[in-house]
């Protein structure tokens, strides 16, 4: 086994360093935990990106968090900016949701019937978010995205999604569908085991086109119940869109009479308590959260208007289900997360501290003439290598460009600083990154990249 290991750190890794690289951090023991983990789960992981297969070196097995740190199976600490993909705003192990869920669990862990806390929260979240008027709790991203389209074709009794190629709405089959060879055509399958006459259903356009948009609506008339995107596209890049056509997707979908859905899992709770749906200041009809209600329990949510979720089973005809949507744990856990979103400040702050750590970053790059440009919104970053000003669309991203990824994450690593294992995703900052560790992650990005353009 110890040589399978050391293979891992041979071959194509080492003619990528250079003088200045940092040594590398010792990963044995995650090694062999992920050499076992490979007779278990498929390629060793139980979701695709963990596998570590876009960067050098095999997969960190975590420990434990705490504030904006993580340890791993080796005892490397990390300042962690992944925050288990965004719903960590409070960073981990906060006290307060852990106080939270430690007072529920005397009372049991799942009951399949309702319960006082889930109107907890959902009184915190609708008093506190004019965009919505009803909500149903499930148990993932996922799953909220999923019973959303489903309610969008049940309420327009229409069959056909608009989506955008770049977009990540979980992996329901109608959504795990990439875009064809022309301008508006019907989606491919994008994963085995998806039918084609599910993607069928779904037309898959480029962001950014109002062409693109308005073509689809004139070749299928009637026919299309929701255009879905992300509230801002966070799961390939980040790609940042103009107001003015989120405003314009806002009123051909009213012009049309189909829903808009705005997927709101990595943005709910993220832009401000409120989302992209404040933010771009526009009504969404439906919208999605995940993880960050349920401070990052397994926990999503979906709500629109009294109206149209009156068409949600018992009330309507739309049938969704689940035994552990409103489980008490989760529910605790996301009261005492959003309890703390919501005190007066608290985005501005966290807002500030992330837009100053990326301009730093900027400043560093643009002053070494480094081709990179660093994307931010409120407390989510982006370090892309690029010279554009602006990425809108998928298409418009250099995948060359990942190659330097790879040796800025593995520098990073071994500087102490856990950013997500793909060029592709984006970074999150949290209310428990200090002063001081983002000082610490600035020298180690600015080191990390001297030896990527070296």
């Amino acid at each position: 086994m110890l040589g399978s290991i050391k293979k891992m750190f041979s071959g194509t890794e080492e003619e990528a360093r250079s003088a200045r690289s940092k040594a590398d951090i010792s990963r044995e023991k995650s090694a062999v935990l992920y050499e076992k983990a490979k007779s278990y789960f498929p390629g060793g992981v139980n979701s695709p990106v963990r596998a570590f297969k876009s960067v050098y070196g095999t997969p960190l097995f975590i420990e434990k968090g705490d504030g904006c740190f993580i340890w791993d199976a080796d005892g490397n600490q990390f300042i962690d900016f992944c925050c288990s993909w965004g719903p960590l705003i409070l960073g981990h192990n906060n006290s307060k949701i852990r106080e939270s869920v430690t007072a529920a669990l005397p009372y049991g862990l799942s009951f399949g019937a309702p319960t006082a806390l889930e109107n907890e929260l959902a009184e915190l979240i609708l008093k506190n978010n004019k965009y919505l008027e009803k909500l149903r709790f499930v148990s993932s991203g996922t799953e909220a995205v999923m019973s959303a389209i489903r309610l969008a074709r049940g309420y327009t009794k229409r069959d056909k999604i608009i989506k955008f190629e770049g977009c990540y709405h979980g992996h329901s089959d109608s959504l795990l569908v990439k875009a064809g060879s022309g301008l508006v055509t019907f989606g491919e399958t994008s994963s085995a085991g998806v039918p084609k006459s599910f993607a069928e259903q779904t037309i898959v356009i480029a962001l950014n086109d109002k062409n693109a948009l308005t073509e689809a609506f004139d070749r299928f008339p009637g026919e299309i119940a929701a255009v879905i995107i992300e509230g801002v596209p966070a799961n390939n890049g980040l790609l940042l869109q103009d107001k003015e056509y989120i405003h314009f997707l806002r009123a051909i979908t009213k012009e049309q009479g189909a829903l808009l859905i705005f997927d709101e899992v990595i943005t709910g709770f993220r832009l401000g308590f409120e989302g992209a749906a404040a933010y771009y200041d526009v009504q969404p009809d439906i919208i999605t959260y995940g993880k960050i209600i349920g401070g990052g329990m397994p926990v999503g949510a979906y709500g629109a208007s009294a109206e149209i979720m009156g068409h949600i089973s018992p009330d309507g005809g739309v049938y969704q289900a689940g035994t552990l949507s409103g489980n008490p744990i989760a529910m605790a856990a996301g009261i005492a997360q959003l309890t703390e979103l919501s005190r007066n400040g608290f985005y501005k702050e966290l807002n500030k501290k992330t837009s100053d750590f990326a301009a730093s970053i900027q400043r560093y790059a643009d002053a070494k003439n480094y081709k990179i440009k660093v994307f931010n919104i409120a407390s989510i970053f982006w370090i892309a290598f690029t010279e554009k000003e602006h990425i809108r669309a998928a298409a418009d991203i250099d995948h060359a460009s990942m190659e330097k990824y790879k040796v800025m994450h593995r520098e990073l690593l071994n500087r102490g600083i856990y950013m997500g294992p793909s060029g592709y995703e984006v970074g999150f900052i949290s209310a428990a990154h200090s002063k001081v560790e983002l000082e610490k992650a600035k020298r180690a990005i600015f080191e990390s990249l001297d030896v990527v353009f070296k």
